[in-house]
């Protein structure tokens, strides 16, 4: 395409279509970015994220569950962004093998994807995933999408290490060698008492990443508090159980607050501070959404391109 014809497209505002967007970091990359959008679509199901968008971007236009979808429609659009699923890819639970099934499992609907790009045809597209814990899904991954992927770490613009890939046809710029935010740089003053910790912990050296654990009857894993000298590891779903990430505070252990969650992800504090059926969204919904989203520096600057 040429430059004329990509300025006039931009001038006019952008047909996008999302796909598993959840809350939508992609058009708030948009926004932004002072990027028009002309037409927004989106494929997504969990109503806590459509609350979300919704109340930032009342212009989304929501279509429901994705296996439902007709691609027709969206023929010719000019930005195709999906962020499907990653549960069966991921590395989390690689000993169970009832979920971590790769493609063959939930994060098959990746296929659904496919089918959008192959009928849609769009000018610029930008696919995202985990590390697939099998080489195999990744080579189909990138045979399917038709291009290589660039892993990316959101370190390199948070406080927060988080490894994923992503394919474009969108030029991307040179990535920043080190960012020097931590977690102590993201972390809220004065935080009330709720969210520390009256369970005993145990400093295992106070120099390294992780730098105590908690004493509870959970795994590894969730037993792990960090030193806010250093980044963050990468966020999750959150469902109970310690699952949520701690760190270390004046000394004593708490969880991060649900703004630090979004600090984190490069979100604007209390961007999911919204109601669901005139309810406030709960500390675990919250933080999960921060958890299964995209790390916003990192989508606008693959999107300024």
């Amino acid at each position: 395409m040429s430059n004329t014809n990509e300025s006039k497209t931009l001038n006019e505002g952008l047909r996008v279509l999302s796909l598993c967007g959840g809350i939508e970091t992609g058009l708030l990359a948009l926004h932004e970015l002072c990027i028009p959008v002309k037409e927004y679509h989106t494929y997504e199901i969990l109503p806590e994220a459509i609350a979300v968008s919704t109340y930032h971007f009342p212009q989304i236009i929501h279509h429901g569950d994705l296996y439902e979808a007709n691609f027709e429609q969206f023929k010719d659009f000019d930005l195709l962004l999906a962020g499907t699923c990653c549960q069966s890819l991921s590395k989390a639970r690689i000993e169970n093998k009832e979920i971590n099934n790769g493609l063959n499992g939930k994060s098959g609907i990746f296929y659904k994807a496919i089918e959008a790009l192959n009928i849609i045809k769009p000018r610029w597209f930008m696919f995202e995933n985990v590390i697939p814990s099998n080489k195999k899904d990744l080579e189909e991954m990138t045979k399917c999408i038709g291009v290589d992927p660039v892993l990316l770490n959101s370190n390199k613009f948070s406080a927060q290490d988080r490894e994923r890939y992503y394919w474009t046809n969108i030029p991307i710029t040179q990535i920043p060698e080190n960012n020097s935010i931590v977690i102590k740089d993201i972390m809220q003053n004065n935080v009330d008492e709720k969210y520390f910790y009256k369970k005993d912990f145990e400093i295992l050296d106070i120099n390294k990443k992780v730098c105590a654990e908690l004493k509870v009857n959970s795994m590894e894993m969730n037993r792990r508090i960090y030193n806010p000298e250093f980044k963050c590891a990468t966020l999750t779903c959150i469902n109970g159980g310690y699952h949520e990430k701690k760190v270390l505070d004046c000394d004593r252990p708490r969880k991060l607050t649900e703004v630090e969650y979004e600090r984190l992800q490069g979100l604007p504090d209390g961007y999911t501070d919204v109601n669901v059926n005139g309810k406030k969204l709960s500390y675990t919904k919250r933080c999960s959404l921060c958890g299964n989203g995209w790390t916003l520096p990192v989508i606008k600057h693959i999107l300024n391109g």
